[in-house]
């Protein structure tokens, strides 16, 4: 199977109102996207990052990075920017797949299961997942790499994606039982 690692929403100044609680979560669960990005790449399994536009509508993708880069997750970007080959697709909405071309992107990697992480969980990361499983895709959450502006929130939303859409949620593919690193 042909995975792909898609990164939601992971650059945020976090000056909004749910900033504070967001980035709290954020910091707790950034060793765990680290470690989720390392063995994707690793394991040579593409990366797409899929950014909110901060109503920004000009597609420069790293001035994105930057304006993360001047706010309050500063320290931590550095670890996860984007690297020569990752793609990365600025979003309008909260669905990756809305307004973009990450199917098209998707279609010219034969990616059959997206493994899905980022911020947040109950939000972009859900709805992106929601968009993903429609479009035909295999899909797994990996909650341990995802941040939330709530927990009760989140546990909601994974309860909804695994038991009405059908999306995995757990947080193995963190070892991403792939060829390359053990798998199948």
């Amino acid at each position: 199977m042909r995975d792909c690692l898609l990164l939601v929403d992971v650059f945020n100044d976090f000056g909004h109102e749910d900033g504070a609680r967001l980035l709290a979560s954020f910091q707790s669960r950034l060793p765990a996207l680290r470690q989720l990005l390392a063995n994707a790449r690793a394991a040579e399994i593409p990366v797409v990052y899929a950014n909110d536009s901060s109503e920004v509508f000009d597609g420069d993708a790293g001035a994105i990075v930057e304006r993360a880069r001047s706010g309050a997750a500063a320290a931590l970007i550095a670890e996860i920017q984007p690297l020569a080959g990752d793609r990365f697709v600025i979003k309008p909405r909260y669905s990756a797949f809305d307004s973009t071309p990450l199917a098209l992107i998707l279609a010219e990697l034969n990616i059959e299961r997206i493994l899905l992480a980022g911020l947040s969980t109950e939000g972009c990361v859900a709805q992106t997942a929601i968009a993903a499983k429609e479009l035909g895709y295999k899909v797994t959450v990996v909650p341990a790499a995802c941040a939330t502006v709530d927990e009760e929130l989140e546990q909601i939303a994974l309860a909804y994606l695994t038991r009405v859409v059908g999306v995995v949620a757990e947080d193995a593919p963190l070892l991403l039982r792939h060829p390359r690193v053990g798998r199948e």
